[in-house]
């Protein structure tokens, strides 16, 4: 009887070593994986806002609701220096603590209009700081990228026309000059 429960125990240790890596994600790291930077679960929230105010959601998915914040992060992971890369994250989390000083509220809870107010501010090159202007310069840009070139708009906004011109008509009268 002892023997069966210590075997059975071993089966369960066993089985939660197997299981172990997919709860990896519980200690507030970013939903995908990356190698060069480190993204907590709060920063990756502040960014899929960001990219949802640059293209809101109307009758079609937003760039939040298409994860377009996760291309942007992979994308910075992936081809920009280390340099950038931290200057990218100062400035994401500077955005957050300007938005404290200006609206009494972190950027997530602010509303729509506060949001928008702010970017085109930072956009108008108002007084932000220099990595708060390259923060959002790289967002906006790969924001757009991966909008334009994700799986919804490329096959149901996007019509794609091997030939694009009209239907060929083989009867088209052509002047002589």
């Amino acid at each position: 009887m002892k023997r069966r429960s210590i075997i059975r125990s071993l089966v369960i240790f066993s089985g939660g070593i197997v299981l172990l890596p997919a709860c990896k994600n519980i200690s507030g790291n970013s939903s995908i994986k990356l190698r060069n930077i480190t993204v907590d679960e709060q920063q990756e929230k502040l960014l899929a806002e960001v990219v949802s105010v640059i293209i809101p959601q109307t009758d079609t998915p937003g760039a939040k609701e298409l994860n377009v914040h996760l291309f942007v992060l992979k994308i910075l992971d992936d081809l920009y220096e280390k340099d950038v890369q931290q200057f990218f994250l100062t400035g994401l989390n500077k955005l957050d603590s300007f938005s404290k000083k200006q609206f009494n509220n972190s950027f997530i809870n602010c509303t729509t209009e506060q949001k928008e107010k702010m970017l085109l501010s930072i956009e108008d090159k108002a007084a932000y700081p220099i990595e708060i202007f390259d923060f959002y310069k790289i967002t906006k840009q790969r924001t757009i990228e991966g909008y334009l070139n994700s799986k919804y708009v490329m096959s149901n906004l996007v019509k794609y026309e091997l030939i694009p011109s009209d239907k060929y008509d083989g009867y088209y009268r052509i002047k002589n000059s």
